[in-house]
């Protein structure tokens, strides 16, 4: 039996999409749900996994923008030889390794076969983007944990490890054999031209749009992060053994930014035609930065969400990005954004609006200054914070008013749930 690999529908709007990825080659054995390969659209990355098991054989390449709906590939699941294959790969990893396990000399021969690795994501195949990296750069796969559906490793995983794990990587890698064999072998080319994918023409159209069609303005204040920083530390911990989640600070910024948005209406408004439109809830976007690019997934009624339902919406939104398993409905409907660009060591910087809304709030990283309270003068940990608005419907009287609303929340966190 042949089963067509179709590239399946994302949205309405959406028409076509690139084939960034095969996770497989041509003529190789594929399970049922395993990951066959990435699209990109201008909105969205999603996997596509396979629907049955058998041999995959690959129509279009990598690199093609294809319709939806296009076959891309085939998998002859039938009888016979493929049925074969199907079956040898079990009884192999049962008898044999085992058996060969207690001898301690053979490390290298016996750590493949074991059951953990199979679960740290090594016994699993590798996507081919993933394999050259790790060949390229001598790492041991076993060692690399993986966070990609079912443990696999992903690219992003081999790059976190080489920064985390310094002391953990080969002696290989500091030979000068292979370190000097890179640059060797990228000297002929000076320049790389590769051609946009679909979210970043989609970004770089947003942001284009948004420059040009709003009078955005931004304003400055300055947190002291102290209260809290104190009050995270105090709880952190019963809070994660009730909640199963981290209390980070986008919670407490989320709910500051809810109780401002309720007194100054105007930035979660929206400017259409002539008209504004207000709304009575808070939709709040999440910018969250991806190897393909910034994506802003919205929290629905955050109005109505405590700290821990926020944080673990986030944590939910952060693993749907990394399993490429985002769909459009998870980014439409925002109505105010707030984005973080502390985590990368960002000190300060203007947000650019998330069109058609208003307003977008900037947090950078927390760095302990020198300030003066009660005419003494201390070391605290202070952000500087930046809202970003569209002068069109927000007075810089209303601008201001909310940024410092903002500021008396986060540092005095009981006025949240007090909402004074």
């Amino acid at each position: 039996m042949t089963l067509e690999i179709k590239i399946p529908s994302v949205g309405e709007s959406v028409q076509e999409a690139f084939l960034a990825e095969w996770f497989k080659a041509d003529g190789e054995q594929v399970q049922i749900d395993e990951p066959l390969l990435v699209i990109e659209t201008d909105k969205v990355t999603l996997e596509v996994v396979a629907e049955a098991a058998g041999v995959l054989k690959i129509l279009v390449q990598e690199g093609e923008t294809i319709t939806i709906g296009a076959v891309v590939g085939l998998i002859e699941a039938g009888e016979g030889e493929v049925a074969e294959k199907l079956t040898k790969p079990e009884p192999e990893p049962e008898p044999q390794p085992k058996a060969e396990a207690p001898e301690q000399p053979p490390v290298a021969e016996a750590g493949p076969a074991t059951a953990a690795p199979t679960e740290a994501g090594t016994g699993m195949s590798l996507a081919p983007s993933v394999r050259r990296l790790i060949v390229e750069k001598g790492l041991d796969a076993n060692k690399i944990p993986g966070t990609g559906p079912g443990g696999r490793i992903s690219k992003g995983d081999v790059l976190l490890y080489l920064e985390q794990a310094p002391a953990g990587i080969p002696d290989t890698l500091t030979q000068p054999s292979s370190i000097d064999a890179a640059p060797a072998a990228q000297l002929p080319a000076e320049e790389v031209r590769k051609p946009m994918s679909p979210i970043r023409k989609r970004i770089a159209a947003r942001l284009l749009e948004s420059k040009q069609s709003t009078a955005m303005l931004t304003t400055f204040n300055e947190i002291d992060m102290h209260q809290a920083m104190a009050m995270r530390a105090r709880y952190k911990e019963m809070f994660q053994k009730k909640h199963g989640v981290s209390l980070g600070f986008m919670s407490i910024f989320i709910k500051a930014c809810v109780e401002a948005l309720k007194e100054i209406p105007e930035i979660n408004a929206f400017i259409d035609g002539e008209n504004i439109v207000y709304h009575n809830y808070q939709h709040i976007g999440v910018a969250i930065g991806t190897e393909r690019g910034l994506v802003v997934p919205v929290i629905r009624h955050a109005e109505q969400m405590s700290f821990a339902q926020l944080e673990k919406a986030i944590v939910d939104y952060v693993a749907k990005i990394k399993e490429n398993r985002l769909e459009l409905a998870d980014l439409e409907g925002g109505t105010f954004t707030v984005s973080n660009g502390g985590v990368y060591g960002s000190l300060l910087s203007t947000p650019i609006l998330n069109t058609p809304q208003s307003g977008i709030l900037g947090m950078h990283k927390i760095e302990k200054r020198p300030v003066v309270i009660d005419d003494e003068i201390v070391i605290r940990p202070m952000m500087y914070a930046a809202l970003s608005y569209d002068h069109r419907i927000v007075d810089g009287k209303g601008a201001v008013t909310f940024l410092k609303r903002v500021k008396e929340f986060i540092e005095n966190p009981e006025r949240i749930i007090l909402e004074v």
